[in-house]
């Protein structure tokens, strides 16, 4: 197996290629810049946006299997962004080229925001894709381009529905990054909407179930989620206890979003199924996250 791989410098990419490199799999990426901390793989330089020549990037790759993680993924920008359209054509000449080339298998990164989030918990084969954002529709545009044209050459194709990831090197903006930051008084303390119940993986757990997926030869739409559902007030209370603070410093700034839903949860069943089992706790994971952030030993 030679795996091409595309996101590598992403927060889930970075794990993701870590995974390769512990199994010893041979790995070419492809992408603008090779990862600054990680040297492991081919590397070939390819701007995926700028419409390179396909045929020639995964004949040079020379790749069996094709990982692609590769997206716009800027904190907020991302939901409405026009640069998920092309996302969409790079994905699917990306796909279409490898397909040609006599790839034996797709894997690639959507999202939970392709679903109808208004269903509360998620499954695969029965809750309506309804997305409300730009993003969640490219993303299930891809997804349905990507699923016909590896039909057509007869190659499996995994798509791989993340939910609430977290770990050391997301982005500072977001949940978990951010209320370290408050609880080390690095940032004022800001309003969460501490009732709702959110699906967290930590980006290893996340990045195994890509593998699972890449080795399993899957195909079809997977959850890669934990299937436990998780108020964020809890989230924040793990999180200054560590911390050794307050957890009222967050707590007290509770905010009420009716916009947001209440519950929004990935059944993992199917990747459960293939073998697949998250090996950290949200504890666990958190306890991990909070000692890389802080330096701690």
């Amino acid at each position: 197996m030679r795996v091409a791989l595309t996101g590598a410098n992403g927060f889930l990419g970075g794990y993701v290629l870590e995974a390769l490199r512990h199994r010893g799999i041979d790995t070419v990426l492809l992408g603008r810049t090779r990862p600054a901390n990680h040297s492991y793989g081919a590397f070939i330089q390819v701007d995926l946006l700028e419409a390179p020549d396909f045929p020639r990037l995964i004949q040079t790759a020379s790749a069996t299997h094709l990982l692609h993680l590769a997206w716009f993924a800027e904190h907020g920008a991302f939901w409405t962004s026009p640069l998920n359209l092309r996302w969409v054509e790079a994905t699917n000449r990306l796909v279409e080229a490898f397909c040609e080339a006599g790839g034996r298998g797709v894997v690639a990164a959507g999202t939970c925001a392709e679903y109808d989030w208004s269903q509360g918990t998620c499954r695969e084969d029965s809750t309506p894709l309804n997305p409300s954002s730009l993003y969640g529709t490219a993303k299930d545009a891809a997804r349905r381009l990507s699923t016909a044209i590896c039909r057509l050459h007869q190659v499996p194709c995994a798509w791989g529905r993340v939910f609430q990831p977290y770990g050391f090197g997301e982005d500072a903006r977001r949940l978990i990054p951010s209320l370290i930051e408050a609880f080390l008084n690095k940032h004022p303390p800001f309003p969460v909407n501490t009732q709702t119940l959110r699906d967290f993986l930590h980006a290893s757990d996340v990045s195994e179930g890509f593998l699972t997926l890449l080795e399993a030869g899957a195909d079809g739409a997977y959850n890669i989620s934990s299937g436990e559902p998780v108020a964020l007030a809890q989230v924040i209370r793990e999180v200054a206890q560590l911390l050794g603070t307050d957890p009222d410093l967050m707590l007290r700034v509770a905010a009420q979003r009716p916009e947001e839903p209440h519950l929004l949860l990935g059944e993992n069943h199917k990747l459960l199924s293939l073998g697949w089992q998250p090996q950290l706790t949200l504890r666990k994971g958190l306890e991990q996250t909070v000692r890389a952030a802080t330096g701690a030993q």
